[in-house]
């Protein structure tokens, strides 16, 4: 799940949603970044495929 090299992103959010991300990673003993990564994981396909659609 997690890898040495990571990507900075910005992301804006609801403050509630960031309070209650950071007493969650707190009461997991993990940091905000692997609380939110390990969510999308959870969220994510295991594959996404993306196909292109051809102009007529």
């Amino acid at each position: 799940m997690t890898t040495k090299k990571k990507q900075r992103v910005t992301l804006f959010l609801n403050p509630a949603i960031v309070k209650q991300s950071r007493a969650q990673a707190v009461a997991e003993d993990i940091n905000l970044t692997n609380l939110v990564e390990k969510a999308l994981v959870c969220y994510l396909p295991p594959v996404t495929i993306i196909k292109k659609v051809k102009k007529i």
